[in-house]
């Protein structure tokens, strides 16, 4: 009998490098959508007659739809399956990224850029849960992290693209390719199988999404593990918006530098990610939350130290490598213990979880570019969400080195609840 995990006789393609590649692949919507166009964001910011801080909000506008769609779309997959949410959305997604490109207006930029995000969400918030699907515990954790690796390809080449392309096209071009990168992706969702069996199917409406909802929320390691992976967000969204200022307005770097220098930092995420997989083989992902977001909140203060004391550059940059890279440590364990004890709300709870880091590095990240884009406030910045990351993990989540702290809560659990049958 399967209590929870799993699916007892999961698609043979569950087993494959290829499924890990094509899950890796759907999951870049975010750093795709962000990451591509930041060399142009300065071009952008002149060419549309607007303030580097509206600039600012048409990645902020896209990280909100990001944010909120999954908050749809993840209970709308435990209700109907994975698949078919997924393809609607990346098809959406494509046609967006075409009309982004066709934007008169910093104002109708931040709009469609808003329908982009909603329509990404899709991928990021599926993919959560399809893994959740298949695999549980330790080899959750693993598989998150070997995610990492294979979704990492994309922050380390899109700025990399983007600064290139832009010799000989323009932001509007950008969009373009974004739209022809996710056709490609459409292919690649085709050939997905679906993951969540028939039985665990949600067929209560309202009622039974607001349910699975409460089961969610109701449940302290999933509250703290979500609370401090969103306030973690934050410091990787102050980062990815405000850096292209910084080194290109501050430190004089051309867009091809700083896409060259995004591209290195992003290797050292991950580079965190793989060093979280290896550990793993010895550590459960309970014991290794903590301590490694202290790691974090330690390299993001050395480097707003080596900011305030206006360190040269090559100094500035190793240790920006370090927190970048630190920050790809604990997500992924924050993640595998959000989902683990939530077998019949995994699109539920991938939803709260991913919406929350979006939502949260949408609303305080531009913060801290407030008086101007400049190294100490963004280091700074960066800093203290890795301090309230840390608390958030050691003081209310307090996992347990012998498993998940607290009882999973019964509420939402097809084993428990009356809109469903008992599980085979």
């Amino acid at each position: 009998m399967n209590t929870g995990g799993p699916p007892e006789d999961p698609p043979p393609i569950a087993r494959t490098r290829r499924l890990l590649f094509t899950l890796g692949a759907l999951s870049t919507f975010g750093p795709l959508s962000i990451d591509l166009y930041l060399p142009a964001l300065p071009a952008l910011a002149r060419q549309l007659k607007a303030s580097d801080g509206a600039a600012q909000w048409s990645i902020s506008a896209c990280m909100i739809g990001l944010a909120v769609g999954q908050l749809f779309i993840g209970p709308l997959s435990d209700r109907i399956g994975r698949r078919r949410p997924l393809f609607a959305g990346v098809v959406t997604y494509t046609a967006a990224s075409l009309l982004c490109a066709t934007a008169p207006s910093i104002e109708a930029l931040i709009v469609l850029r808003l329908v982009q995000g909603l329509a990404g969400s899709a991928g990021m918030v599926v993919v959560e849960a399809m893994v959740r699907d298949l695999y549980e515990g330790r080899q959750m954790a693993r598989i998150m992290s070997l995610l990492m690796l294979i979704g990492g390809f994309a922050p380390i080449v899109a700025p990399v693209l983007g600064g290139q392309l832009l010799y000989v096209v323009d932001w509007r071009g950008l969009f373009v390719l974004l739209a022809a990168i996710s056709a490609l992706l459409m292919l690649a969702a085709v050939t997905l199988p679906e993951t969540l069996r028939p039985q665990l199917r949600h067929a209560g409406g309202l009622r039974r999404v607001r349910a699975g909802f409460s089961a969610v929320a109701g449940d302290r390691l999933f509250v703290g593990c979500t609370l401090g992976s969103s306030i973690g967000s934050i410091a990787l969204f102050i980062y990815i918006s405000v850096s292209s200022f910084v080194l290109q307005d501050g430190y004089g770097v051309s867009p091809q530098v700083f896409s060259l220098i995004f591209a290195v930092n992003s290797v050292g995420l991950i580079l965190g990610g793989w060093v979280n997989a290896l550990l793993l083989r010895r550590f459960a992902p309970e014991r290794l939350l903590v301590p490694e977001a202290l790691v974090a909140l330690v390299s993001a203060v050395g480097t707003a130290v080596a900011a305030a004391l206006h360190a040269p550059l090559a100094v500035f940059l190793s240790a920006l490598f370090v927190t970048i890279m630190s920050g790809g440590l604990a997500s992924p364990n924050a993640t595998a213990l959000a989902l683990t004890r939530h077998p019949a709300n995994a699109g539920t709870a991938a939803a709260l979880l991913g919406s929350t880091g979006f939502l949260f590095g949408a609303l305080f990240a531009p913060f801290a570019s407030l008086g101007g884009a400049s190294a100490v406030m963004m280091t700074g910045g960066i800093a203290v969400a890795r301090v309230g990351s840390w608390l958030a993990y050691a003081l209310v989540a307090r996992p347990r080195a012998g498993g998940a702290s607290g009882a999973a809560p019964r509420t939402g659990d097809p084993d428990h609840d009356p809109d469903h049958g008992p599980r085979p």
